[in-house]
């Protein structure tokens, strides 16, 4: 397959893959796992470097009766590669791919005059075991190790091929393969990985090397997002015990004395926020509206906003992100008029989870800020 080719199949992929994120746009941020398939598909393209056996080589020539040897190489190509995994959980995941790493070559000038040329490509099929570690809610970093299964093509030409048993040989290897890389979200659906692989390869001509690989790839997650809707608790008021009614008296009773309540709303993060941000968004806003109008009547004295987060990230990072979305509430109902002095925040990170942040329904539930109003109504 020519470069040409290479980058317009793998063009297509990536063009298909951001169409279908455009389809789904209202459900692009959220949880940072992706949700309803394990499943995800991706290819990428790079630059592959191969380390030549030119010592071996040029003994070889000598060996034949050559007195001087000039030889030059082609070690560097085009590399391209498609793959299919399966997450196990969120640190663990198995991905079996093709692979076509390029060709590489050789001219060797004898004395007495003299030449050998040969070339050499590899393709083959993988299964890899691939750890990974979040460090926020969009970065990771992955490691890999796995085998692969190569076939290699060798082609040799020139006036010096007695040099060699075969001038067109090929192998089929089991080998090991390893690789590291860095992996950003940009949505719930599409990531980036940038990565570096070395694969352990036998080059036909009983000669075991190995093939570096640099690649950019794109990964898509299979499989729709769920929806995220607002998740609103209030909790059933405190039962009021009723106290025997007074004696008749002729003066008309007083009115009633104000009733202290507490009322606490929660709401999920993705109710009021886009994915890793801490701006209250406008469907946000809207829902921070409606609590406001259930107030109506009500005597406020304080209000308490507390964010939360799941476990994905740091704890120092998912500290701050939780202060900042209490701010940031505080900040809106202030817009609406709520005397400032009346509103305190408070972040509780990932401290306060009510599930479990081993699932996707877990930590959805444990992204949320809650809202709680005391005073009193008559």
């Amino acid at each position: 397959m020519t470069l040409a080719n290479k980058i317009g199949t793998l063009s297509l992929m990536s063009c298909a893959l951001l169409a279908s994120q455009v389809t789904h746009a209202d459900n692009t941020w959220g949880d940072p796992e992706w949700a309803n398939s394990a499943w995800y598909i991706g290819g990428g393209i790079g630059q592959s470097k191969a380390n030549i056996d030119d010592e071996r080589i040029i003994r070889s020539l000598m060996d034949s009766g050559a007195s001087n040897v000039t030889f030059s190489s082609d070690q560097r190509d085009t590399a391209y590669k498609l793959f299919v995994g399966k997450q196990l959980n969120k640190n663990f995941a198995l991905e079996a791919g093709y692979f076509d790493l390029g060709k590489f070559g050789f001219k060797a000038a004898t004395t007495p005059p003299g030449s050998l040329n040969g070339d050499v490509g590899f393709r083959g099929i993988n299964l890899d075991l691939l750890a990974q570690l979040p460090l926020s809610e969009r970065f990771s970093v992955y490691g890999k190790l796995g085998m692969n299964y190569a076939r290699a093509n060798a082609h040799f030409n020139g006036n010096r091929l007695f040099a060699l048993t075969n001038p067109n040989p090929s192998e089929d290897k089991l080998n090991a393969k390893v690789g590291l890389g860095l992996e950003y979200k940009i949505t719930q659906a599409l990531a980036i990985r940038g990565e570096a692989e070395r694969y352990r390869l036998n080059d036909a001509v009983n000669n075991r090397g190995d093939v570096d690989l640099y690649s950019i790839n794109l990964v898509y997650k299979l499989g729709k997002p769920a929806a995220k809707m607002p998740v609103k608790y209030i909790p059933p008021p405190e039962p009021v015990v009723q106290q025997a009614a007074p004696a008749p008296v002729v003066q008309a009773a007083p009115p009633p004395k104000p009733m202290p309540v507490s009322e606490k709303v929660t709401f999920s993060a993705e109710a009021l926020f886009d994915f890793d941000k801490s701006a209250v968004k406008p469907d946000g806003k809207r829902a921070l509206d409606e609590l406001m109008k259930s107030l109506q009547g009500m005597n406020t004295e304080v209000m308490i906003t507390v964010g939360h987060t799941d476990s994905i990230g740091s704890e120092e990072y998912n500290q701050k992100l939780s202060v900042r979305r209490a701010e940031a509430v505080k900040a809106y109902l202030v817009s609406t008029g709520v005397d400032a002095t009346r509103i305190y925040t408070e972040g509780k990170g990932e401290a306060q989870a009510v599930a479990d942040n081993k699932t996707s329904e877990g930590r959805a539930k444990n992204r949320r800020v809650t809202v709680e109003v005391v005073g009193s109504r008559r």
